[in-house]
Order: C-alpha cells, then structure tokens, then sequence
C-alpha cells in the first residue's frame, strides 16, 4: 500500500494584490519543489496569528518550508533598533515564524529555511542580521537583479564553499557548489547551536543547521526551489527534506490493525 504524502506548511507572505486587495501568497516554484522533489503536498500557510497558531501547524503539518519573502525580520526580534536600512517588516510572519522553529528543533519536526527562512532560523535560535550585506566592507551585492527575466535573476552567481566532511558536503557530494544569490541581508552573529556550514566567497554564511537537533533543520541562504528538479544542488536538498517528511509522517501515521 502506498505512503500517504507527507503535508509541508509552506509559509505564505502578505502581499497586496492589483495594489488594493490584500492576499497571503506563495511562489509556485515553492510548491513546484516540494511536490515533484520533495514527494509531499505543499500547503500554503496565511503566516498571521490572527488565523493560525503554531500549536495547530505543529498539528496540521508533517514539516515547514520556510520561504523567502522581501520584509525582513524585525531588529526588535534579536534585541537592535530598526533603522531604515532594515527596510519593510512582516510582524505577523515572525510572529509564527520564529516560535515554530523554535517548537520544530524541540520536537524533531523536519523544517527547510530558505532566504529569509534562513535567517529566521538565526534569529529564533538567538542570533542576529546585518541590515545590508553590500554596505560591509569586503563584500559582495548579494541582492536579486533588479531587471532581467526570472531567469536572469535566478541564475547562478557565485560559489558557496562547505565544511570539509559537514552535512552540506556528504549531502552535495562536492565542498564547492554555485548557487544564486537573492538577498540584502545576513548573519552578523550565529544563534545558540547554529553551526555555519557554509559561505560565500566574501565570507556571507549561506549553509546552516542546528546542532544537536534530533530533526532536519537545514537551511541556506540562496533560493533552492528555483529549477530545483534539474538542479544537482537543490535536488539533494529537497529530496533529503522529502526523506526527513516521510519519516516524521509514517512515525505519526495511526497504526492500522488488520481486520
């Protein structure tokens, strides 16, 4: 008898439709990923507590993508002062957002961060952003093209080196892989047990996981989902999230007695 798809919470973002209709949206390349590679049914989840609370997620769901979105988490969250070049905030993600990895790590419920996920993971285990990474000295603009096709913006863009032997390393059987490049801000200090198994050539963390975590807890920096069927690095990374869904659903699936 076939497995029963595992469900994943796909974390929605405000947006405002035609400028006038507020929505909670998704990018299709989300659920594209995490249907086709990932093997489990994609959920998009209103990320606002007036509608969901993490307990009922925790409940709905075998696992979370926590996806990239444009507002940033708020500075409030890791203990600074919000200045413009923190720019626009969603409250009402991070409001959802953070107690549920925290919840997730506890439990060993399977989550995969991606963008601002990634620095969501950060923040809720204790850790904090820069505002703008291309304002440091040293590094490199790592934010989208702001013109091109979906392509353009989405191409690959610069190396992302791992720790020899690390989790990313045995997952991407290569310690160097290129990935695209989509956001403005970054790690300035690592969270409680987050480990940093991954950056740019500028020194910008883009692989992290958290230590010690009894479920999969990876998340990077750059946006995987994009091509992710025929991409070798974000195909390993969405089957090994499929893999952690399957078993978290299967250890919670009701025992069937036979008849």
């Amino acid at each position: 008898m076939p497995c029963k798809r595992p469900v994943v919470g796909v974390i929605g973002n405000a947006a405002m439709l035609n400028e006038s209709y507020p929505v909670h949206a998704g990018g299709e390349m989300n659920s594209v990923a995490i249907s086709e590679v990932s093997g489990a049914m994609p959920l998009l989840i209103p990320a606002d507590p007036r509608f969901v609370s993490v307990p009922e997620l925790l409940e709905a769901c075998d696992g979370f993508l926590l996806t990239g979105g444009r507002p940033n988490v708020h500075p409030e969250e890791y203990g600074e002062e919000e200045t413009p070049a923190h720019g626009a905030f969603d409250r009402c993600r991070d409001a959802i957002t953070l107690p549920l990895v925290r919840a997730c790590v506890e439990r060993g419920q399977p989550f995969l961060g991606v963008c601002r996920g990634f620095q969501e993971v950060n923040v809720a285990m204790g850790g904090t952003l820069y505002p703008e990474i291309r304002d440091l000295p040293g590094r490199m603009n790592h934010r989208m093209p702001p013109d091109g096709t979906i392509a353009e913006k989405f191409a690959l863009r610069h190396m992302v080196s791992f720790s020899e032997g690390g989790v990313f390393h045995r997952l991407m059987g290569a310690q160097q892989v290129m990935t695209n490049t989509l956001h403005g801000q970054g790690i300035k200090t690592p969270g409680a047990r987050i480990v940093i198994d991954g950056h740019a050539p500028d020194g910008t963390p883009e692989a992290i996981y958290v230590q010690d975590a009894p479920g999969f807890t990876l998340a990077v920096q750059w946006h995987p989902e994009y091509n992710a069927a025929q991409d070798p690095v974000s195909r390993p990374l969405f089957a090994a999230f499929g893999e952690a869904l399957q078993i978290w659903a299967d250890r919670r699936a009701p025992l069937r007695i036979p008849a």
